[in-house]
């Protein structure tokens, strides 16, 4: 579901050229996706999905890469207002579905670095359509996640546990054998 923003129209004056810039009134359309982050990742070659701060320049750069509309100036990227920044973070940050996962305790395992390569990779793999790259990221992180569930093998029973529920068969048996007899 992609992002409209408005940025007003206004005036800057540009102190190098010693003139006037105008901004008209402008939508974007924009998309956080697959698609954006892969076009993000080849011009700064880091993983974009990491706690790690991004600078302002590729900040604005990520902006850019999520916009859909077409020939923007890339003045433009400088003029979002605050509010229209704020609804772009809330945007990224919204999951987009009601999928929920439960927290698994005990796992100590570093964090897998997610680059867009890994998450093509992850599509190929659960044979996700390539279409779902144009989805918002977060609601394929949680089809991608989804999957994985789906797809892990099924917990074996501890011996002990095998043993207690063996020992419950058995006396409920013999429990029954006695009310017959």
């Amino acid at each position: 579901m992609p992002l409209r923003i408005e940025i007003p129209e206004r005036e800057f004056f540009d102190e190098e050229k010693n003139q006037f810039i105008n901004v008209p009134r402008t939508t974007l359309t924009m998309e956080h996706s697959l698609v954006s982050i892969s076009k993000w990742e080849s011009k700064w070659h880091i993983p974009y999905l990491t706690d790690k701060p991004k600078t302002k320049e590729q900040t604005i750069d990520y902006l850019r890469c999520m916009t859909i509309t077409q020939n923007v100036d890339p003045f433009l990227f400088n003029c979002i207002p605050d509010r229209e920044l704020l609804k772009i973070k809330d945007y990224i940050e919204n999951p987009m579905t009601a999928t929920t996962f439960a927290k698994e305790e005990g796992k100590g395992h570093t964090k897998k670095i997610l680059t867009s390569e890994v998450l093509y990779y992850y599509m190929i793999a659960f044979n996700i359509p390539v279409e779902f790259e144009k989805w918002h990221l977060n609601r394929l992180l949680t089809l991608i996640k989804v999957c994985s569930e789906e797809n892990k093998p099924k917990k074996k029973i501890g011996s002990k546990q095998l043993a207690n529920k063996y020992a419950s068969l058995n006396a409920a048996r013999r429990a029954k054998l006695k009310s017959k007899g």
